[in-house]
Protein backbone atom coordinates (compact mmCIF):
# COMPACT_ATOMS: atom_id res chain seq x y z
CA UNK A 1 0.00 0.00 0.00
CA UNK A 2 1.61 3.24 -1.10
CA UNK A 3 1.32 6.59 0.58
CA UNK A 4 0.43 10.08 -0.50
CA UNK A 5 -2.46 11.57 -2.34
CA UNK A 6 -3.55 11.48 -5.98
CA UNK A 7 -1.54 14.63 -6.72
CA UNK A 8 1.52 13.53 -4.69
CA UNK A 9 1.64 9.73 -4.60
CA UNK A 10 5.11 9.55 -2.95
CA UNK A 11 4.22 11.88 -0.08
CA UNK A 12 3.91 10.20 3.35
CA UNK A 13 3.50 6.56 4.34
CA UNK A 14 0.86 4.45 5.99
CA UNK A 15 1.39 3.24 9.57
CA UNK A 16 2.34 -0.44 9.47
CA UNK A 17 0.44 -1.32 12.66
CA UNK A 18 -2.34 -3.68 11.53
CA UNK A 19 -5.08 -1.82 13.45
CA UNK A 20 -4.04 1.71 12.36
CA UNK A 21 -2.92 2.08 8.70
CA UNK A 22 -3.16 5.87 9.08
CA UNK A 23 -1.54 7.98 6.35
CA UNK A 24 1.20 10.03 7.99
CA UNK A 25 3.12 12.74 6.17
CA UNK A 26 5.94 12.65 8.75
CA UNK A 27 6.29 8.93 9.40
CA UNK A 28 8.73 7.40 11.89
CA UNK A 29 10.89 4.41 11.07
CA UNK A 30 11.50 2.14 14.06
CA UNK A 31 15.20 1.43 14.50
CA UNK A 32 14.37 -1.92 16.11
CA UNK A 33 12.02 -3.63 13.66
CA UNK A 34 12.60 -1.20 10.72
CA UNK A 35 8.88 -0.67 10.10
CA UNK A 36 7.15 2.69 9.53
CA UNK A 37 4.69 4.07 12.10
CA UNK A 38 2.60 7.16 12.75
CA UNK A 39 3.29 9.53 15.65
CA UNK A 40 0.89 7.62 17.90
CA UNK A 41 2.58 4.24 17.40
CA UNK A 42 6.23 5.27 17.08
CA UNK A 43 7.35 4.10 20.57
CA UNK A 44 8.53 0.52 21.08
CA UNK A 45 5.80 -0.11 23.62
CA UNK A 46 2.92 1.22 21.52
CA UNK A 47 3.63 -1.10 18.55
CA UNK A 48 4.98 -4.04 20.61
CA UNK A 49 8.36 -3.99 18.91
CA UNK A 50 9.99 -7.42 18.76
CA UNK A 51 13.50 -5.96 18.84
CA UNK A 52 13.10 -3.12 21.35
CA UNK A 53 16.24 -3.94 23.32
CA UNK A 54 18.64 -3.87 20.35
CA UNK A 55 20.53 -0.85 21.76
CA UNK A 56 20.47 -2.04 25.36
CA UNK A 57 23.57 -3.04 27.27
CA UNK A 58 23.09 -5.92 29.65
CA UNK A 59 25.46 -6.81 32.46
CA UNK A 60 25.89 -9.68 34.84
CA UNK A 61 27.19 -8.94 38.36
CA UNK A 62 29.77 -11.32 39.81
CA UNK A 63 28.85 -12.30 43.38
CA UNK A 64 32.50 -12.86 44.31
CA UNK A 65 33.99 -9.47 43.41
CA UNK A 66 30.90 -7.32 42.58
CA UNK A 67 32.32 -6.56 39.14
CA UNK A 68 29.91 -6.13 36.25
CA UNK A 69 30.43 -8.33 33.19
CA UNK A 70 28.94 -7.09 29.93
CA UNK A 71 26.83 -9.64 28.09
CA UNK A 72 27.55 -9.69 24.33
CA UNK A 73 24.78 -8.22 22.13
CA UNK A 74 24.41 -11.41 20.08
CA UNK A 75 23.77 -13.43 23.24
CA UNK A 76 20.43 -15.18 23.67
CA UNK A 77 20.58 -14.74 27.46
CA UNK A 78 20.13 -18.37 28.49
CA UNK A 79 21.09 -19.57 31.96
CA UNK A 80 23.83 -21.88 30.63
CA UNK A 81 25.39 -18.98 28.70
CA UNK A 82 25.31 -16.75 31.82
CA UNK A 83 27.01 -19.47 33.88
CA UNK A 84 29.69 -19.84 31.19
CA UNK A 85 30.37 -16.09 31.26
CA UNK A 86 30.66 -16.17 35.07
CA UNK A 87 33.07 -19.12 34.98
CA UNK A 88 35.25 -17.37 32.38
CA UNK A 89 35.35 -14.28 34.56
CA UNK A 90 36.23 -16.24 37.70
CA UNK A 91 39.10 -17.98 35.91
CA UNK A 92 40.51 -14.66 34.73
CA UNK A 93 42.74 -12.48 36.88
CA UNK A 94 40.01 -9.82 37.12
CA UNK A 95 37.95 -11.70 39.70
CA UNK A 96 39.36 -10.79 43.11
CA UNK A 97 37.26 -11.05 46.30
CA UNK A 98 39.27 -8.15 47.81
CA UNK A 99 37.67 -5.80 45.26
CA UNK A 100 34.22 -6.39 46.77
CA UNK A 101 34.81 -4.00 49.67
CA UNK A 102 33.52 -0.57 48.74
CA UNK A 103 35.47 2.55 49.79
CA UNK A 104 34.13 4.36 52.85
CA UNK A 105 34.63 7.79 54.40
CA UNK A 106 38.02 8.45 56.03
CA UNK A 107 36.48 9.49 59.37
CA UNK A 108 36.85 6.72 61.93
CA UNK A 109 33.20 5.90 62.75
CA UNK A 110 31.58 7.12 59.52
CA UNK A 111 30.36 4.21 57.40
CA UNK A 112 29.23 6.27 54.40
CA UNK A 113 30.07 4.46 51.16
CA UNK A 114 31.88 6.76 48.76
CA UNK A 115 30.61 7.08 45.20
CA UNK A 116 31.57 9.48 42.42
CA UNK A 117 28.87 11.96 43.48
CA UNK A 118 29.49 12.10 47.25
CA UNK A 119 33.29 11.98 47.43
CA UNK A 120 35.46 14.92 48.36
CA UNK A 121 39.23 14.80 48.62
CA UNK A 122 40.89 17.03 51.22
CA UNK A 123 43.50 19.33 49.73
CA UNK A 124 45.69 19.20 52.84
CA UNK A 125 45.76 15.53 53.87
CA UNK A 126 44.70 14.06 50.48
CA UNK A 127 42.23 11.60 52.07
CA UNK A 128 38.78 10.99 50.60
CA UNK A 129 35.75 11.89 52.71
CA UNK A 130 31.96 11.96 52.40
CA UNK A 131 30.21 15.30 52.01
CA UNK A 132 29.49 15.57 55.77
CA UNK A 133 33.20 15.44 56.60
CA UNK A 134 34.67 17.31 53.60
CA UNK A 135 35.82 20.37 55.56
CA UNK A 136 39.09 20.30 57.52
CA UNK A 137 37.34 21.10 60.80
CA UNK A 138 34.94 18.15 60.33
CA UNK A 139 37.59 15.47 59.91
CA UNK A 140 40.35 16.75 62.24
CA UNK A 141 42.71 17.37 59.36
CA UNK A 142 46.40 16.95 60.12
CA UNK A 143 47.54 18.87 57.06
CA UNK A 144 49.84 21.79 57.85
CA UNK A 145 48.92 23.88 54.85
CA UNK A 146 47.12 27.13 55.49
CA UNK A 147 43.79 27.49 53.68
CA UNK A 148 44.02 29.58 50.54
CA UNK A 149 41.50 32.16 51.83
CA UNK A 150 43.54 32.73 54.99
CA UNK A 151 46.75 33.14 53.00
CA UNK A 152 45.14 35.79 50.79
CA UNK A 153 43.68 37.56 53.81
CA UNK A 154 47.01 37.67 55.66
CA UNK A 155 48.73 39.07 52.60
CA UNK A 156 46.42 42.09 52.81
CA UNK A 157 46.21 44.45 49.92
CA UNK A 158 42.58 45.58 49.66
CA UNK A 159 41.02 42.43 51.10
CA UNK A 160 37.59 42.53 52.62
CA UNK A 161 37.30 42.53 56.45
CA UNK A 162 35.60 39.13 56.39
CA UNK A 163 38.69 37.46 54.97
CA UNK A 164 40.87 39.08 57.63
CA UNK A 165 38.57 37.80 60.37
CA UNK A 166 38.50 34.37 58.79
CA UNK A 167 42.29 34.25 58.69
CA UNK A 168 42.56 35.28 62.34
CA UNK A 169 40.64 32.18 63.43
CA UNK A 170 43.63 29.97 62.46
CA UNK A 171 41.37 27.11 61.50
CA UNK A 172 39.38 27.16 64.78
CA UNK A 173 35.67 26.66 64.70
CA UNK A 174 33.70 29.81 65.60
CA UNK A 175 31.12 27.87 67.63
CA UNK A 176 33.64 26.29 70.02
CA UNK A 177 34.12 28.40 73.12
CA UNK A 178 37.19 28.15 75.29
CA UNK A 179 36.74 28.77 79.02
CA UNK A 180 40.41 29.73 79.43
CA UNK A 181 41.58 33.32 79.59
CA UNK A 182 44.03 32.97 76.70
CA UNK A 183 41.34 34.04 74.22
CA UNK A 184 40.79 37.29 76.07
CA UNK A 185 44.49 38.10 75.99
CA UNK A 186 44.74 37.67 72.19
CA UNK A 187 43.88 40.66 70.06
CA UNK A 188 41.02 39.60 67.84
CA UNK A 189 39.95 41.24 64.65
CA UNK A 190 36.33 42.17 64.63
CA UNK A 191 34.11 42.61 61.63
CA UNK A 192 31.55 45.38 61.73
CA UNK A 193 28.34 45.12 59.76
CA UNK A 194 27.25 48.38 58.12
Amino acid sequence: MGGGTEAFPDLGKHCQLSDCKQLDFLPFKCDGCHKVFCVEHRSYKSHDCTNSDHNSRKVLVCETCSMSIEIPRNSKGGEAEMNLLLKQHQRSNDCDPKKKKKPTCGVKRCKEILTFSNTSSCKSCHIKFCLKHRFQSDHACNGNRMPAVAAVARAGGGVRPFLVALASRNGQDCTKKNNGSDLASKASTSVKAY
